[in-house]
């Protein structure tokens, strides 16, 4: 980037915070705008060795989703520039999801890919003090990036506008504020899509009946212990969850094996289902949608590679389980595109 352009973008992003400050009606943030903004949040961050930031009125957010919406373009070409792979082959997304696409779709299986959206970019206002959430897009890029999978055949679930449609929801946000997690709201909402996609490219089965009922909460989040050092620490966050049981009781939704939906990701697949709560998270949710449980393969780490590691060796252990999906939910964080610590590696589904 030319110096020229560095002031450009400092300056643009300055004079739309500027603007809203003396009360003018300030312009859309440009993409170079929030881009600057953004990085100048990560860069803080690295200055203070820190991993998580505070913004206004007791959020925080995780440093590394503000590196991602500050890179720009992070695929094709300019993937080795950003990733943070420690192999250049593997920076690049692209290539490692339509190959597990493409091999999933040679068994008659369908791919659903769900990003998280980075909750900097539901709530930008939180962090980027002036910053009108209702103006721009902070995650252009990601928007750009979800075309160019789609071109090549990839199905892409994108949350983003879903969130932002009811980030002020009665019930409270779509992003825990002291997390790095969806709430319990945005964990339903996330269902909700997902099962409107998928509803008819299921077999029809046994419909199940399930309770649904809200409940508060209260949770440590995950972002205070990776603030800088000295900066105050919160209170305890009470958010509100939709617990599913089984009808008539309160019998815990269980993983089916031989469900045709499999669910596949990082932890936000586990949590309100494994941790911070029970009976809340994602497959308690598409299960209380879809009226039956879909199978699961979770974990507390990268959505990228690893878990795609573990359903190979799944494939492996027991024979003839792959054959019995017909669609793969693929959830994990949107930062993982550039922030994943094994990269993008092209792997086989099965033997």
């Amino acid at each position: 980037m030319k110096i020229s352009r560095v002031f450009s973008v400092f300056f643009s992003a300055s004079a739309v915070l500027s603007l809203t400050v003396f009360g003018q009606t300030a312009p859309a943030p440009s993409q170079e705008a929030y881009c600057s903004a953004f990085a100048e949040k990560f860069a803080a961050a690295e200055k203070q060795n820190a991993t998580a930031l505070a913004g206004s009125d007791g959020w925080l957010f995780l440093a590394a989703e503000c590196r991602l919406l500050s890179v720009g373009r992070f695929w094709g070409e300019d993937a080795g520039k950003v990733s943070r792979s420690p192999k250049p082959e593997a920076a690049d997304p692209i290539p490692a999801i339509v190959h597990f696409q493409q091999q999933l779709k040679e068994r008659g299986i369908e791919l659903l890919l769900v990003p998280v959206p980075p909750k900097a970019a539901i709530y930008p206002g939180k962090l980027l003090p002036g910053l009108d959430a209702n103006k721009g897009d902070p995650a252009a890029e990601l928007t750009r990036f979800y075309d160019e999978l789609r071109a090549k055949g990839v199905d892409v679930l994108d949350l983003t506008e879903v969130f932002r449609k009811n980030r002020a929801d009665e019930r409270g946000p779509v992003f825990c504020k002291t997390d790095t997690h969806w709430s319990g709201v945005g964990c339903m909402l996330a269902g909700k899509a997902i099962a409107e996609k998928i509803r008819t490219k299921i077999p029809p089965a046994s419909p199940k009946r399930y309770d649904e009922n809200w409940e508060e909460i209260r949770i440590e989040g995950d972002l205070p212990t990776l603030l800088p050092t000295g900066t105050p620490k919160p209170e305890a966050e009470k958010i509100e969850i939709r617990k599913v049981t089984e009808k008539g009781g309160d019998q815990a939704v269980t993983p089916d094996a031989n469900s045709p939906v499999l669910v596949l990701g990082d932890s936000h697949t586990l949590v309100f289902h494994e941790f911070l709560g029970t009976q809340s998270g994602l497959i308690d949710q598409l299960t209380a949608e879809l009226h039956q449980a879909p199978d699961l393969i979770g974990i507390r780490g990268s959505g990228s590679t690893q878990v795609r590691k573990d359903l190979y060796r799944r494939s492996v252990r027991e024979a003839g389980w792959l054959a019995k999906k017909k669609i793969v939910i693929w959830c994990f964080t949107a930062r993982e595109f550039t922030e994943a610590d094994q990269g993008w590696q092209k792997l086989p589904v099965a033997k």
